[in-house]
């Protein structure tokens, strides 16, 4: 095939650039796929033929060889065919690469792989320096994706039929069932075809050949084609033009002519590539004259040829776009494309990650999961440990006459219901854990680090156990937690009222209490009647005015500006202080019903108290690294949780007993009244399902978990085994809460004390601008005692002349007259003036209770009209 291109080539060529004054001269050599061979054919063209320029060698054995004669030369070497990663242009410059480097292709192979979620494959390649270089590449790919190679295959190109039968034998021994093959066309021929005859090219299996197959697969025969059906495969993506279709019409014509007696054959991309490889080359020559500049100006040429962009980036051909197909049929039909830039997509106007469907070995359309069970038929073995205690989550039945096994619990039935979900059948059979006696073959972590094929039941995933084992997700609550007795409630106590607050609060709110009454008193004293009166009279309004507040019960009409201003703000204060003090009184009554008599581990350590727990080896380390002297931890059976917490830490008891989350839920479903849960106090990972490293059934068995965990399964799961147990935890940080503190409303405080004393400086400022002329020379010769209390005396007076004073003088005003006096004239009253008319002399009391006696202000035989003021 290359050998027709390159000819074909040369004739085409120069029969359209007639008027070049270079040639290209052909010196043929057969290396007949021998390495030693081939360097020696090279070395007789170099020496005895002086060759300037060396097309090939077909193989990247013989290239990694021949490339160094290069070197030493300085005779470029230009392959078509040689693919190997391990010709690398910077270390043997001399060497071009006129097609793709097979690491291009291994970014395209992973993407598949993580399109289709397949966790695990298998590298199956022939043992040549071809097949070997690729794969360290493509491991690299594969584990950036997080995907395992549990197995390489490798198959020498001697290998008989018998023995790659013996190899495929082994990978159907297997769970994985990807594979990834990278062979050449013979090797890769009898694979397949054995691999048809063994029926792994059935339902249930993927393939994925590299380009080395893919690229020359429509040159099989019928049969190879066939054991091949349902295979994927990547290879360079060649647009289809008119071009390439007039040169596959014209290459088949002439092969047929030069091989009469071949197969008729379509020209791969090898053929493409040789065909573009001659133009490149007699376009370099011409343009360098024949001179040794021919290496340096091959490198720049950048021309569309029959195979697409011809243009060599650090001495390789570029990768541009890589198509993936699917072998159905003749051939291999193309289902999308994949770009560096955009990784997959079914075609090149696309932008979303996708894939045309794909027709699977055995004409499935089911994706394949990428595993199964072995073909030897035996069931999963499942192993479950024998507990001690807390049967509800594990419980182990042998029969003694038949030993017959019977398996219950949470657990059991949890992985039941997972493995009902899972998209496939899986038959397992459950391995108790136990010695030949009967009894329990070791701990918890003796369990996961035997070679079961998963392990099921109350199994805590820790770190130390996933160095050796794979969790799935947890499906039980996590984090570990005290069981502790519950005292009696606090809501029989007789001062339980005063709870809510702490003492800080309290007192910073009495103070605030007289603080804001004392202020509005201060404004109010001068111009409100109200608020004067005797000491003891305004001492009482003051504090009355204040905590009559708290109730919105004040009866006292408050005239001045700001004083309404300030009784604004602490009214408002004051339905907040209301309103948390009646939620946190409720919080207490209702709440502390269920008090633990232990909220915290510092309380346990600092009265040197015990500790119980089951026997749970982690769970005693983690006793030790919360600082718990060994001496201080007990065991305890859950059948004697009751009888140690009762007694307690001075009766040979424990007071609390640390364990897990699960376990105490399920101790509380029948000791709800006596006991609660404080925590959790610990974070774990909660109770997981375990498999061997790698094993494929991890990612399944956790989407499931998630999935009943989500719905209402799980719950009614948990109300089989454990009952309602809403009722019966309780968080420590609960109990806590309810007791508010002056921190809490320092805001509000902030607030109401600023506004306060701002009112009553404003007040006082407008006091002393307005009476300042009368208080500088009021007592200026006296002590500064006498000068402070002349100074109380002024502030004492009414304010005559403030707007309520005047208001009142209207409002008020009476006279008195005698109820004798026939001289007396009522139309000589004025408008707004009540007359009081009095029998006998006006020095009695006036007749209404609210009037003012003016005995004081007339003579015992005094007729006269008199104004009457009240105090």
């Amino acid at each position: 095939m290359g050998l027709t291109s390159i000819s074909m080539a040369m004739d085409e060529f120069y029969a359209f650039h007639s008027n070049y004054t270079t040639r290209l001269v052909l010196h043929l050599r057969d290396s007949k796929n021998d390495v030693v061979l081939a360097a020696s054919e090279v070395v007789d063209l170099l020496q005895n033929e002086q060759v300037q320029v060396i097309i090939g060698p077909q193989k990247s054995s013989q290239a990694l060889f021949i490339s160094d004669l290069g070197n030493k030369t300085q005779v470029p070497i230009i392959s078509f065919s040689a693919t190997s990663p391990a010709l690398s242009f910077f270390r043997t410059p001399y060497f071009l690469r006129a097609t793709l480097n097979d690491s291009a292709q291994v970014s395209a192979i992973s993407s598949l792989t993580r399109f289709f979620s397949w966790r695990e494959v298998v590298l199956v390649y022939e043992d040549t320096a071809y097949g070997r270089d690729l794969i360290p590449y493509l491991a690299d790919a594969l584990v950036e994706i997080n995907t395992k190679i549990p197995h390489r295959s490798v198959i020498t190109l001697s290998a008989t039929d018998d023995q790659v039968k013996e190899e495929l034998y082994k990978l159907m021994a297997m769970q994985t069932r990807v594979f990834i093959v990278h062979m050449s066309a013979p090797i890769g021929a009898r694979l397949f075809s054995i691999a048809k005859e063994l029926g792994m090219m059935s339902e249930d299996y993927a393939w994925i050949m590299t380009d080395g197959l893919t690229n020359i697969v429509d040159s099989f025969d019928s049969l190879v084609l066939h054991s091949m059906q349902g295979a994927l495969g990547v290879k360079p993506y060649i647009p289809s033009s008119k071009k390439l279709s007039e040169f596959s019409v014209r290459w088949k014509r002439r092969y047929i002519k030069e091989y009469p007696n071949g197969e008729p054959l379509e020209p791969s991309i090898f053929g493409l590539w040789a065909y573009d490889t001659v133009w490149a080359l007699a376009m370099a020559v011409e343009k360098a004259n024949g001179s040794c500049r021919v290496f340096k100006v091959i490198q720049e040429e950048k021309f569309n040829g029959v195979s697409g962009e011809f243009h060599l980036v650090d001495g390789e051909l570029k990768v541009s776009t890589l198509q993936v197909v699917n072998i159905v049929g003749r051939g291999g039909r193309g289902i999308g494309f994949w770009t560096p830039e955009h990784g997959l997509r079914n075609s090149l106007s696309s932008i979303n990650g996708d894939l045309s469907p794909v027709i699977w070995p055995g004409e499935s359309t089911k994706v394949p999961k990428g595993w199964d069970i072995p073909v030897s038929g035996k069931k999963l073995r499942i192993g479950v440990p024998l507990r001690d205690g807390f049967h509800d989550f594990v419980k182990v039945e042998i029969d003694n006459v038949t030993n017959a096994v019977k398996v219950t619990g949470f657990c059991i039935d949890v992985f039941e219901a997972v493995v009902k979900r899972l998209p496939y059948a899986i038959s397992h059979e459950y391995i108790p854990f136990v010695d030949e006696h009967g009894q329990s073959a070791g701990t918890y972590n003796d369990l996961v680090y035997q070679k079961y094929d998963a392990a099921v039941g109350d199994i805590t995933i820790r770190a130390n156990r996933s160095l050796y084992v794979d969790f799935t997700l947890p499906y039980t609550e996590s984090g570990v937690a005290m069981l502790v007795p519950v005292k009696e409630s606090n809501h029989r106590n007789g001062w339980i009222f005063l709870k809510p607050l702490t003492v800080d609060l309290w007192l910073g709110t009495m103070a605030f209490f007289f603080y804001t009454g004392f202020v509005i008193w201060a404004m109010e004293h001068r111009i409100n009647t109200e608020f004067r009166g005797p000491p003891s009279q305004q001492l009482g309004t003051m504090i009355y005015f204040s905590f009559s507040t708290l109730v919105f019960a004040h009866r006292e009409k408050v005239e001045n500006i700001l004083s309404k201003l300030v009784l604004i703000i602490w009214l408002f204060v004051v339905l907040i202080l209301t309103s948390s003090y009646t939620a946190s009184l409720t919080s207490i009554i209702t709440v502390q019903q269920l008090q633990p008599s232990i909220t915290d581990v510092q309380e346990l350590l600092k009265n040197g108290d015990y500790v119980g727990c089951h026997n749970v080896s982690f769970i005693e380390d983690l006793l030790k690294q919360l600082h718990f002297d060994k001496s201080k931890i007990r065991s305890v059976r859950p059948e004697d949780y009751v009888d140690a917490l009762t007694k307690g830490s001075q009766n040979g008891g424990v007071s609390a007993i640390i364990h897990e989350i699960p376990y105490i839920k399920l101790f509380l479903a029948q000791h709800c009244k006596k006991f609660t849960m404080v925590g959790p106090i610990y974070k774990t990972a909660g109770f997981g399902f375990v498999f061997p490293k790698g094993s494929p059934l991890v990612d399944d068995v956790s989407k499931e978990i998630l999935n009943i965990i989500e719905g209402e399964e799980m719950e009614e799961i948990e109300r089989k085994w454990f009952g309602d147990l809403k009722a019966c935890s309780i968080d420590a940080k609960t109990v806590n809460s309810v007791n508010l503190t002056f921190q809490s409303f320092s805001g509000l405080f902030i607030i109401t004390g600023a506004a306060s004393t701002c009112a009553l400086l404003i007040f006082l400022a407008l006091f002393l601008s307005k009476n300042w002329q009368e208080l500088k020379n009021l007592d200026s010769d006296k002590t500064a005692w006498q000068r402070l209390m002349s100074l109380w005396e002024y502030y004492n007076k009414k304010d005559l002349n403030s707007h309520t004073s005047r208001r009142n003088s209207v409002s008020n005003e009476k006279v008195c007259v005698n109820a004798n006096d026939k001289n007396y004239d009522s139309r000589q009253e004025s408008p707004g003036v009540e007359t009081l008319r009095v029998s006998g002399q006006c020095d009695g009391r006036a007749n209404r209770p609210e009037e003012i006696s003016c005995s004081e202000l007339t003579s015992p035989n005094s007729d006269a009209v008199l104004e009457v003021v009240p105090h």
